[in-house]
């Protein structure tokens, strides 16, 4: 007859090695003999019990038995006539997991931090011989309990009564799976830890698909609440930072000064204040993050410009003696041609001048112009488009930081100069079509209404065609999705904003091999007809899912429209909306936030929840 194996006959083990079994290798305790339960009120012990340890510290939820190491933790002999015949594998067997028991204890003890200091009023011991506890014993022999012993049974009692809820399994697992370096678990605690978004957010490389009709959309606390006394005027431009990661909103204004606010949805408390008395803020565009968030560009109605390093903190100009970007000092206000004679001035010009040089590239100093739209190259910020006078676009070179002209452009000379620009992203259908990732192209928007299409690279217009029903002077303002999705719309000085697709910033496909110049006007997929007054602001939203319109002629003339339905959002703004009249608009780089600027002062923030939760 062959003997059992003492190891595995748990008939044959005692308790005490029954629950050291159960702390090493997490096995349920089943004690051997009957366990004298008293059905009392479970609730009651919950209530009564359970608040004797509910503000205990993680580092406690854990102790060790100092009696597992010194205690007798050997088997007993199994009875009956195979005792003394356990085989030398047994015994070694027997022997690693006495060592294992061991190391375990004495490891449990490196990591458990001594107590900074203990309270005399703690019982050494519990007795349980009271009724209400009997419930805790693991033994029925057992008729006294250690404190930390005590504590660790009213937990494991608790729990019997509370199961622990699914989202706690849940988060318990995916912990686990990111410490064992699974990579399918979500759960990226870095990016939690670097973040300032709620925790529930969820953060995904793909954007929520929104839907046309409503949009879910709450009004929070103004941004500039704690600068709105100090008499700030007209709020002139917004800009967010380019990283999600960095909630930092800047608001220019007319007392020339910008305030920098970190957006946290609630207080969002003034940063820092600059103030720059030489340099009148005028546009949407006078305040501009660069691509890389390293730097803010700072323009306005003076040739020259002013560099905010947010790392070192340091404001730069681009010429400290107030010589102009293209060689010309600045003008005093009384010495300023009145813009009659400069019109007739520029008429004379015109009239003079041959065909051919209303298309083409030109170096010639425009003269001592404003610098109120500028635009980055977005992918690596290397190139600073700026409008100048006469229609000129000048290419200031960014990357060296020498910020010299290094070429122009030349637009038609009429209607009232440069009015908008925009680098077509290197991922849009023009790059696809053209077969040409490394080449560069700039959109450029006269106030004729007529677009231009620029190879950077080569000084040339690649295309140029007219927005449909544009006139003289029409033209306001223009913009794109800097995601390239294939969306570019242009609002007139009669309310109307024209959206067009990915075929208005591509040449036609007869000359897309040679990059021929090509003068056929694309078809708007939509004209949003929803203001009556000139358009000032257009503004993408980061994934094009949302347009946000607007013009500052008419109080609460703004609209939020749904792309690519083109459907304006019925539920915002409402009649109680305090808009008033908008200036800016700008959206978070993540969409979680949207702020609206208006002449009164305020910069009003709304949280869109449908791109994250607040």
């Amino acid at each position: 007859m062959t003997s059992s194996n003492p190891l595995l006959d748990d008939s044959a083990k005692d308790d005490e090695e029954r629950r050291l079994e159960s702390l090493l290798f997490g096995t349920k305790y089943v004690p051997s003999g009957p366990v004298e339960l008293l059905h009392g009120d479970e609730d009651e012990l919950a209530g009564e019990e359970g608040r004797q340890f509910q503000n205990l510290l993680d580092n406690d939820l854990f102790f060790v038995d100092d009696e597992a190491e010194h205690g007798s933790n050997s088997e007993p002999e199994p009875s009956g006539s195979g005792a003394n015949s356990q085989s030398e594998d047994e015994e070694e067997v027997a022997e690693e997991r006495s060592q294992n028991k061991t190391v375990f204890s004495k490891s449990l003890k490196s990591q458990h931090k001594a107590p900074a200091w203990i309270d005399d009023s703690d019982p050494a011991s519990v007795s349980l011989s009271s009724k209400r506890l009997k419930k805790l014993r693991d033994a029925p022999d057992e008729e006294a309990l250690a404190g930390r012993e005590y504590e660790s049974r009213l937990r494991r009692q608790f729990e019997r009564i509370n199961p622990e809820p699914d989202w706690a399994s849940k988060a318990r697992k995916k912990t686990s799976k990111a410490e064992d370096g699974d990579n399918e678990t979500d759960v990226d605690f870095s990016t939690l830890l670097s973040s300032t978004s709620g925790i529930l957010t969820q953060r995904s490389s793909r954007s929520p698909v929104l839907a046309s009709g409503t949009i879910d959309i709450s009004r929070l606390r103004d941004a500039n609440q704690s600068a709105q006394n100090s008499g700030c005027g007209d709020i002139k431009s917004l800009a967010f930072h380019p990283s999600e990661r960095v909630p930092v909103l800047c608001v220019g204004s007319s007392d020339r000064r910008v305030r920098m606010y970190n957006i946290d949805g609630h207080t969002s408390p003034l940063l820092q204040t600059l103030h720059v008395p030489s340099l009148p803020l005028s546009s949407q565009s006078s305040v501009t993050f660069h691509p890389s968030g390293s730097h803010l560009l700072l323009t306005g109605t003076r040739p020259y410009y002013f560099v905010y390093d947010l790392q070192s903190g340091t404001l730069t100009s681009s010429d400290q003696s107030k010589q102009g970007l293209w060689g010309t000092r600045f003008e005093d206000p009384s010495t300023v041609v009145s813009p009659s004679f400069a019109s007739r001035k520029r008429g004379r010009t015109r009239s003079g001048a041959g065909a051919d040089e209303s298309v083409g590239a030109s170096a010639n100093n425009p003269g001592g112009a404003g610098m109120e739209v500028t635009a980055f190259e977005p992918d690596t910020g290397s190139m600073l488009a700026i409008a100048g006078r006469g229609g000129y676009v000048h290419l200031v070179d960014w990357k060296s930081g020498a910020g010299q002209v290094i070429g122009s452009l030349k637009c038609s000379s009429g209607g009232g100069g440069v009015k908008g620009l925009w680098w077509t992203p290197s991922s849009s259908a023009l790059t696809s079509e053209l077969t040409a990732g490394s080449r560069e192209y700039l959109t450029v928007l006269t106030g004729d209404s007529e677009v231009y299409l620029w190879d950077v690279g080569e000084r040339r217009c690649v295309r140029r065609w007219k927005d449909e029903g544009g006139f003289r002077g029409s033209g306001r303002v223009l913009t794109g999705n800097g995601k390239g999705s294939g969306w570019l719309a242009i609002g007139s000085n009669t309310g109307l904003v024209n959206v067009y697709g990915s075929d208005s910033f591509s040449p036609s496909v007869s000359a897309a091999s040679s990059l021929s110049w090509s003068s056929l006007s694309p078809k708007p997929v939509k004209t949003i007809e929803n203001l009556t007054t000139p358009i000032s602001t257009l503004r993408f939203n980061h994934d094009a899912q949302v347009l946000a319109i607007a013009s500052k002629e008419k109080k609460d003339s703004m609209r939020l429209v749904h792309l690519p339905s083109l459907t304006s959002f019925s539920n915002w703004p409402t009649s109680s909306t305090p808009l008033g009249h908008v200036t800016a608009v700008d959206f978070s780089a993540r969409s979680e936030y949207m702020a609206v600027g208006n002449t009164r002062g305020r910069v009003l923030l709304y949280h869109l929840k449908d791109f994250g939760v607040h």
